[in-house]
């Protein structure tokens, strides 16, 4: 038997999948630059990266991606999608659409699928905790209570003590996420 008689099957591209994942990356960007602004704690994480820290969160191999980076007036910036030459101080891989999926749906939280084998960190290991507590804290504004409580290993305290701070927090998040 021949193995080349038989033709190569390539798998398929999975836009539908790629297109959700890329909206929620961009979204999730959006976010994390409005909660730097809003969110006392965003904003201290944030104060103790580098001046040059600059975020890539993708799906291997073929994207899609997203940029976020620190400015040297310490301003946190989305810098959207595509690779313009930059160079990541920490890269967080998700390793298929599948392993992003699960995550971008909330099936798993980011520590599970850091277990799970399902996520990939180059960089600083203090950075790559801070951008998980981070994310953590965004995921607590941008999403309700029961959605929340999977997507986060432990869902905070504040949020259940101050209703004001999380409830306007959440709302201009919102806003700037999507206005400015």
């Amino acid at each position: 038997m021949n193995a080349l008689q038989y033709p190569e099957i390539k798998p398929k591209k999975k836009l539908i999948k790629r297109i959700y994942i890329a909206v929620m990356l961009w979204v999730v960007g959006r976010a994390i630059q409005a909660a730097a602004k809003v969110d006392s704690e965003v904003k201290e994480e944030f104060a103790k990266l580098k001046d040059n820290f600059l975020l890539k969160m993708w799906i291997w191999p073929n994207g899609p991606a997203m940029y976020v980076g620190k400015t040297k007036d310490g301003k946190v910036k989305y810098l959207g999608w595509k690779d313009k030459g930059y160079k990541p101080t920490l890269t967080m891989t998700i390793k298929s659409v599948e392993a992003a999926m699960l995550l971008f749906t909330f099936q798993e939280g980011t520590a599970i699928s850091t277990a799970r084998n399902r996520l990939v960190v180059d960089g600083d290991l203090p950075d790559a905790c801070a951008l998980v507590r981070i994310l953590n804290i965004v995921e607590v504004y941008l999403l309700p209570k029961i959605i929340a409580k999977l997507a986060v290993k432990r869902y905070p305290k504040w949020s259940q003590m101050n209703p004001f701070r999380k409830h306007f927090g959440r709302i201009l998040i919102y806003v700037r996420a999507f206005t400015f």
